[in-house]
């Protein structure tokens, strides 16, 4: 009896964003209850705008996460990417593309770096990437005598603070959400083709996608390549939204492990979609906008983060089989 009514409910693939989808869902009914205004168009708009960043960071995150590694780089990576735009422009508007292309590029330095040394030397992704987090806040402080130096250019700020005006039902739509929504469909693109059905076999069992014959060195350079660009887009968001600051990226990089965590993706990988990882930053995000309205203090922020990691990892513990 039992066994029949198990075939006969539905099942909910592993790495499925249905049950992410549930979690917002409930936050969205929550919120409007505590802030019957947050719903509103122009209060959502302005909401997925700021949320944009941690949303890329997190889907960054993921390609790192689902190929069975880790990247502590990424919020410093944003800073140091902050930083020298603005040291490099220093206001003069013809210098924004030249060196908004460099700051892509130098990421993708970063990245590539990150993948090497863990795939080449096989050091450990989480000494990797930690080494360099420390390397890049040294440089950046070096190279900018303890304070941000230069100004952003208006034009290099209109990502993050422009948007469409007289958007008909939503108002105004933020570049920062437009950004997001071109870079997730090709996120999604990535992840269906053979690149992404490679990734999760290399996180999933990195032996057995060798004897396949996947270059698993490869495979996850890439996605530190990727995570590395899309945290320099995030650093052009954030930093046209809230200007030049040393704390712009400050623990950016444990909010997207907490999103990837909470969207259902497995932090030893092979497991979860990169669809899942943004929805959880949003969630995260939508969360976070929960307890302020609450009137929670945000100094809780980094235990909240500890605790959705460790419940997640838990539950995976106890539905994963052994491999």
């Amino acid at each position: 009896m039992n066994d029949t009514l198990t075939r006969r409910l539905p099942r909910i693939r592993s790495g499925s964003p249905l049950p992410i989808l549930a979690i917002l869902g409930v936050l969205l009914i929550l919120t409007a209850i505590r802030q019957p205004g947050f719903l509103a168009p122009a209060s959502l708009m302005s909401f997925l705008g700021r949320s944009a960043p941690i949303i890329l960071l997190a889907a960054g995150q993921y390609f790192v996460i689902v190929s069975g590694e880790f990247d502590l780089s990424v919020g410093s990576l944003v800073t140091a990417e902050v930083v020298l735009a603005a040291r490099l422009i220093d206001g003069d508007p013809d210098r924004t593309w030249p060196v908004a292309a460099l700051v892509l590029v130098s990421a993708a330095l970063v990245g590539l770096v990150n993948g090497l040394i863990t795939t080449w030397l096989r050091v450990p992704s989480f000494i990797t990437t930690l080494g360099m987090l420390l390397i890049l806040v040294g440089a950046v402080y070096l190279w900018s005598d303890g304070s941000p130096k230069g100004a952003l250019s208006e034009q290099f700020r209109l990502l993050g603070r422009r948007a469409v005006e007289d958007v008909p039902v939503l108002g105004r739509v933020p570049y920062a959400l437009l950004v997001v929504l071109v870079l997730a469909v090709l996120a999604v693109i990535l992840m269906r083709s053979d690149f992404g059905h490679t990734l999760i076999a290399v996180g999933d069992n990195p032996r057995a996608a060798e004897l396949s014959g996947v270059h698993v060195g490869r495979s996850r350079t890439i996605a530190f390549v990727l995570s590395a660009v899309a945290a320099a887009v995030a650093a052009i968001l954030l930093g046209g939204y809230s200007g030049v600051s040393f704390q712009a990226g400050s623990g950016l990089e444990f909010s997207a492990i907490t999103a990837v965590v909470l969207g259902g993706v497995a932090l030893g990988g092979g497991r979860g979609s990169v669809a899942g990882g943004m929805l959880g930053a949003l969630t995260l995000e939508l969360l976070f906008a929960l307890m302020n309205f609450f009137g929670v203090s945000g100094t809780v922020r980094p235990a909240v983060q500890g605790a959705i990691i460790l419940l997640a990892v838990a539950v995976m513990a106890t539905r994963s089989p052994s491999r």
